[in-house]
């Protein structure tokens, strides 16, 4: 066994009189043994290394019951807490976390609308009870017990086989109508739609996970796991002034996503609340898509053909035309030689509205990494999360834009996707999708 100076807890002082190991901790420099610890010790090697009798006894009696010490208070991460009960449901309006995961389930098999109303209560009473900060309402695994809300959200949608299964066909929204093909996608089945999807994000790790296990354990026997992702976002704090995140490419990303202060942004990403069907009143749709990234090609590029590929700086999100990251890019500039200071098939260029037809959506996306190929290469890139009030018009025109000729194709492939209806946010007293269930 090893003997050593025992250290003081935080906050923990010793004061006139105290005895025990605090005492010679705090008498004695670091690496020497003090008076009163040589005496015990000295010719009591059988006792140390019986584990019993007096050193036994002592360390049940002190250091199990030490003084009380100060309690240090969450910090301000961790009492951030958003609400459950919303217009919108959360994790829409939020910025995204640093923590999140994405997944879907499917109704088990048998399971219907009665079923699905059962879920939907359990897993909207959990999500409230999570997102306050309290314990999961049944058998909760305490990974979370020290730490405060920080941030959590819960988000819950339905996907296109949700309503085949619970026998509500004529409530399936139009807009919900499976996404056409795209000539880059990669897409695996088993890792693609849903009957539910869950959405979860916080900013502290095992108050995320703690979240995901405590809805999968309430999904009992009424559904099932299809698949999971998880990912990650830049801590809040990590940089010195509030800035657009960057994904792992090193690019800047998110500069043009659409405000709320913006005069069009609930029309862009909600629908009203007098759209079609009304059960989706306030609600939006969330298009998934894992993107990997190639980042041994991409890297391997120098850094102004990765810029010409995105059509902005690397080092401040600038658009190649000038200015700053909020400057308005100029698509007309042209170089000495007469070519477009922005190339034609930059990634940039291409996702603008105004070269969409106005189309736009509120991408939060999630980072992942999910290990390394057999070639080393990373298993990397982005759980891509787009909202918009109709994909058909928001994200459709976009992704077939950079179908045809986006110089970022070349770095990414598209592996999974999903598209989810997510009703707006459940009135106090009402679980998330009560409308559509009951209506």
């Amino acid at each position: 066994m090893h003997d050593r100076t025992p250290d003081l807890l935080p906050g923990q002082r010793v004061r006139p009189g105290d005895t025990g190991p605090e005492a010679d901790a705090a008498a004695t420099p670091s690496g020497t043994v003090s008076r009163r610890r040589l005496l015990g010790t000295a010719g009591a090697t059988g006792l140390v290394l019986g584990a019993g009798g007096v050193a036994a006894g002592y360390t049940a009696g002190r250091a199990t019951a030490p003084e009380s010490t100060p309690v240090t208070p969450l910090t301000a991460l961790g009492t951030n807490r958003a609400k459950f009960h919303v217009k919108h449901q959360p994790g829409i309006l939020q910025p995204a976390q640093a923590h999140g995961h994405l997944a879907a389930f499917d109704l088990a098999p048998g399971a219907g609308r009665r079923e699905a109303v059962a879920l939907l209560r359990r897993w909207s009473t959990a999500a409230e009870r999570l997102m306050a900060g309290e314990p999961a309402p049944h058998e909760d695994t305490a990974v979370s017990r020290d730490a405060g809300p920080s941030g959590l959200t819960v988000t819950f949608g339905f996907g296109h086989g949700f309503f085949s299964r619970t026998g509500l066909e004529k409530q399936r929204p139009v807009a919900l109508d499976p996404l056409p093909e795209f000539s880059s996608d990669r897409l695996e089945k088993d890792r693609s739609d849903g009957d539910l999807w869950v959405q979860i994000g916080a900013d502290d790790g095992p108050v995320a996970f703690h979240a995901l296990r405590a809805l999968q354990k309430e999904a009992g026997a009424a559904a099932r796991l299809r698949w999971h992702m998880s990912g990650f976002n830049r801590s809040p704090g990590a940089a010195a002034r509030p800035v657009t995140a960057r994904n792992l490419m090193g690019q800047v990303d998110g500069t043009n996503n659409p405000k709320p202060s913006d005069p069009d942004f609930d029309q862009r990403v909600f629908v009203p609340a007098d759209g079609e069907p009304a059960w989706m009143a306030h609600g939006s749709y969330a298009v998934v898509r894992r993107i990997r990234m190639l980042l041994d090609d991409w890297e391997g590029l120098p850094l102004g053909d990765q810029e010409a590929v995105i059509g902005r700086r690397k080092s401040d999100g600038a658009p190649l035309s000038g200015g700053s990251e909020t400057t308005e890019m100029d698509l007309e500039k042209l170089t000495a030689s007469g070519k477009p200071v922005v190339p034609m098939n930059a990634h940039a260029r291409i996702t603008r509205p105004d070269q969409n037809g106005g189309a736009a959506m509120l991408r939060r996306s999630f980072s992942y990494h999910d290990g390394f190929t057999d070639d080393g290469a990373p298993d990397a890139g982005l759980l891509f999360v787009s909202w918009q009030a109709d994909p058909l018009r928001g994200f459709v025109p976009v992704q077939r834009k950079l179908d045809r000729g986006d110089a970022l194709s070349a770095f990414i492939r598209h592996e999974a996707s999903g598209l989810f209806a997510v009703p707006g946010g459940a009135a106090r007293g009402e679980y998330v999708g009560q409308a559509l269930l009951e209506g």
